[in-house]
């Protein structure tokens, strides 16, 4: 049977969580007042905020694809799964790699309750509750190190989720720990809130920071491309590196034009040699 861990009892709706706004913006419906309130600030100032959060996700659809395919890797490690929509990790790579495993870790209450319901009928997917940003806990968790096998590559996500870290460590560093874990032919995919140093762009992030970081959620850090290039240590990034994340090997041409705040957040996917 799939394992899991018991999701906490109580669920603060006094307070914004990154999964639920996430939640939000793609239109779901597990979510409460405090979270699309955070949503309807940062509409005021982009309205088409939303795209930021369909882009990230067909991101990892995209990245997902990949990975599986292409580089012909088995083992998931997604960290900060956030609520299932209609196309998970585990759903994409398994639909290609039919037997590959996907370990989901988050700590959020409604996230975990709904990982449970996720596991019923899976037994190749299995949930972690753990701090992301701690990532010996995720490393030495029992669950991760059972299902997971560190001596054959590991696919380790970490999408929009980094730039809602602000503790003391830099972000560069968690994610050296995280890489330095992993063996030889493993990949590494992030995307983050960009601010792309432009006179046109740059006034919007910031503003766009402004109201996550002032808002019921208290998080969302856009960050430099130096910056978020600095959390790749020691990897080889896959063409065409980091970019839009609109513009990661998107499915078909761009027939209309990008919405500003499109500009604003990237991925990028790297290897380790």
């Amino acid at each position: 049977m799939p394992s899991t861990q018991t999701a906490p009892a109580q669920i603060d709706t006094t307070k914004a969580s990154i999964a639920r706004v996430y939640d939000a913006f793609l239109n779901g419906k597990d979510n409460y007042e405090i979270d699309r309130e955070v949503v309807r600030r940062v509409r005021k100032v982009a309205p088409e905020a939303s795209q930021m959060a369909w882009d990230n996700r067909e991101f990892l659809i995209r990245v997902t694809r990949f990975i599986a395919a292409q580089g012909g890797i088995k083992q998931f490690l997604d960290l900060g799964s956030g609520l299932p929509t209609a196309e998970n990790t585990h759903q994409v790579a398994q639909r290609i790699q039919p037997e590959a495993r996907v370990v989901y870790v988050d700590n959020d209450p409604v996230v975990l309750a709904h990982g449970r319901a996720l596991l019923e009928d899976n037994d190749q997917t299995h949930f972690v509750s753990a701090d992301i940003f701690v990532p010996r806990e995720v490393l030495d968790n029992e669950i991760v190190q059972r299902h997971l096998d560190f001596t054959e590559p590991i696919a380790l996500f970490q999408l929009g989720t980094i730039h809602h870290y602000a503790g003391e460590r830099s972000p560069a560093d968690i994610m050296r720990e995280y890489i330095d874990a992993l063996p030889s032919g493993s990949y590494v995919a992030i995307s983050h809130f960009l601010d792309p140093e432009t006179p046109e762009l740059s006034p919007l992030a910031r503003r766009l920071e402004d109201v996550f970081l002032h808002s019921p959620m208290g998080t969302g850090v856009f960050r430099t491309r130096a910056e978020i290039e600095s959390m790749f240590p020691g990897l080889e990034l896959v063409a065409p590196g980091l970019v839009l994340c609109v513009n990661w090997w998107p499915d078909g041409p761009r027939i209309k034009p990008l919405d500003p705040v499109q500009n604003c957040i990237v991925g990028a996917v790297g290897r380790k040699p």
